[in-house]
């Protein structure tokens, strides 16, 4: 593996924009866990991918496509069921002010 990458001062400054609080064990340790994942990205670039074609997926296997159309929608079914509404819509509580 590779030397240390990510030191302890920038654990904790991630850390800190995440707004997430950790002791300093739980820092050593993500800090440790860290520096491997980068040892392991260091060696997958020792591979020569020379003749290896760019991929977006990494299986073969395309997205099926069906034909676009409009239906019917579940339309009064689902409001009969709903607690409030207003015309064709949920009416929900406002959450935003």
């Amino acid at each position: 593996m590779s030397q240390e990458k990510i030191d302890l001062k920038t654990v904790k400054h991630v850390a800190t924009l995440a707004r997430i609080e950790m002791s300093e064990d739980e820092l050593e340790q993500y800090g440790n866990q860290l520096n491997t994942i980068l040892g392991y990205v260091d060696k997958l670039q020792e591979l020569d991918t020379t003749d290896v074609a760019p991929m977006a997926h990494v299986s073969a296997t395309a997205t099926p496509m069906r034909e676009d159309r409009l239906a019917e929608g579940l339309g009064e079914r689902v409001l009969s069921n709903a607690p409030q509404r207003e015309e064709r819509f949920f009416k929900v509580p406002q959450v935003i002010e």
